[in-house]
């Protein structure tokens, strides 16, 4: 009887082929071997799989990508200056950095992302204000040197991001990519006189293929197959909100022209409104509120779509409030409520002047959690890990922090040679970053039900320490070295 191959090899997976058994197809009993299998195809996936082809220690591992959608058809392609995707997300510094450092960001379409520099956060009730901004984020004595930062974070397109890894992929090579396909099943495999794969998952594809993957990756989304696979609970809830989005133009470039751009965001009862700057004059929005007030967003003609937009800016909820009740007529509405209101435009975004036709869409608002990110040869990253609530904007980057932290976990495996799919080897990554999201979490949570009050003792509270934060410039810079992902 020819030896079995045992599970715990160290060694990457094309010293194996001088043992098995030639086959033209692959089958749940003679599965192809891999590595590492990474089971969805969006930002967190695809960032994992450049780095691991990118990174020197890594490079020799066989890899394999399976997307449920065709690839091909999710690259920007000839894109109009003027038109923007409405899913958006926004890149803090840690992540574009991470981007550089896998050799992506060169591959980006730089004319359609931008950079902000300073984001206005206010109370919704009582107009409390805080200005997050590098140059007010520090002691007042101390003068700005050349190497501190000035962005706060960047504008991108969630398509230019995934155009960009898989430009870096497709350059780096040495990835068998199945897209489209689907994920019909996935069991552990079996033991034969030549591969003992009793602890090795295998994934069953719809295109008839058969993979064994060393690591299992999920990178799958919120409804992570992969992680259902391996018994992982993930707890949460619905917070009964839609976000709806959308790209918009605007008057002007700004308030601070082209090279001060300044994202909004308003904190309402029923939940956050924010402008965030695209290039030009255009903008993109995310609107979280009650599903029936989406509703009623999504079927308002463009006039009214655009006069309630620029009323969540400027208008009290009492207004808001009456606006959303009305079946139709709320552009001469707001036009009539808005010479009643003192405004300062300064502090609020130019007036929106056209909403993109085809972009105003909306989507459910989760926080979910899963109980660990990793199992026997399974790991999880990004939305099949968590899920959070988009007022801070760091979904994306969370799943970008994910991937990043995952190849270091490999990568120490590998120069140790160590099996990178067992328990022990993943530990770092599941310590790394569980503790690290779930603080994350559980603060957007927090600020989600502190500005759901609409009165009582607990708004001039808010109030109050909002407006000490904003006074604080030490404090201040702390939490935005936070929020941008800065050690």
């Amino acid at each position: 009887m020819p030896p079995r191959i045992p599970v715990r090899l160290h060694e990457p997976l094309r010293a194996l082929k001088a043992v098995r058994i030639r086959s033209y197809a692959t089958t749940a009993a003679n599965p192809e071997l891999y590595d590492v299998v990474c089971v969805g195809g969006g930002p967190a996936g695809l960032s994992l799989l450049t780095a691991l082809r990118a990174s020197k220690t890594t490079s020799n591992l066989k890899v394999a990508l399976i997307e449920g959608q065709d690839l091909q058809n999710n690259q920007l392609n000839n894109a109009s200056p003027d038109a923007f995707s409405n899913r958006c997300s926004s890149l803090t510094p840690a992540s574009v950095k991470n981007l550089q450092d896998i050799g992506a960001w060169s591959h980006v379409d730089l004319s359609r992302v931008q950079p902000y520099q300073e984001m206005q956060v206010w109370d919704g009730v009582s107009d409390s204000r805080i200005s997050f901004d590098w140059d007010t984020a520090r002691t007042p004595w101390k003068p700005r040197t050349p190497s501190q930062p000035t962005t706060i974070a960047y504008m991108i397109e969630n398509i230019n991001t995934t155009t960009t890894l898989l430009s870096r992929l497709s350059e780096l090579g040495g990835v068998t990519t199945h897209s489209p396909a689907r994920v019909e099943s996935i069991e552990l495999g079996q033991e034969t006189p030549e591969l003992d794969l009793r602890s090795w998952p295998v994934l069953t594809l719809s295109n008839g293929k058969t993979l064994a993957a060393r690591l299992l990756v999920g990178a799958d989304g919120a409804n992570s197959p992969v992680r259902t696979f391996a018994g992982i609970p993930s707890r949460g809830f619905d917070y009964n909100r839609h976000g709806v989005v959308a790209s918009l133009k605007l008057e002007g470039l700004g308030w601070g022209g082209k090279d001060h751009k300044i994202a909004y965001q308003r904190f309402l009862p029923t939940g956050p409104v924010a402008m965030l700057p695209l290039p030009g004059n255009m903008a993109t929005l995310v609107w979280s509120t009650t599903p029936e007030r989406a509703s009623k967003l999504k079927s308002l003609s463009s006039a009214d779509f655009i006069a309630m937009v620029n009323a969540a800016f400027r208008l009290s909820t009492v207004d808001l409030d009456y606006l959303h009740t009305l079946p139709e007529g709320q552009q001469d509405e707001v036009a009539w409520r808005e010479q009643h209101t003192p405004i300062n435009n300064g502090n609020v975004p130019m007036k929106v002047l056209n909403v993109q036709e085809g972009s105003v869409a909306s989507f459910p608002l989760k926080m979910r959690h899963a109980d660990t990110y990793t199992g026997e040869r399974v790991a999880l990253v990004g939305d099949a890990a968590h899920t959070i609530h988009p007022l801070a904007g760091q979904g994306l980057n969370q799943g970008q922090g994910d991937a990043a932290a995952l190849v270091r976990t490999i990568e120490t495996a590998v120069l140790h040679g160590q099996d990178i799919g067992s328990v022990l080897s993943l530990e770092p990554y599941n310590s790394e970053r569980y503790a690290e999201n779930n603080a994350l979490l559980g603060v957007c949570d927090k600020l989600h039900k502190l500005y759901s009050v609409q009165s009582g003792p607990l708004v001039p509270l808010r109030s109050l320490g909002l407006s000490a934060v904003n006074m604080i410039g030490p404090l201040k810079g702390f939490l935005m070295q936070k929020a941008a992902g800065i050690r």
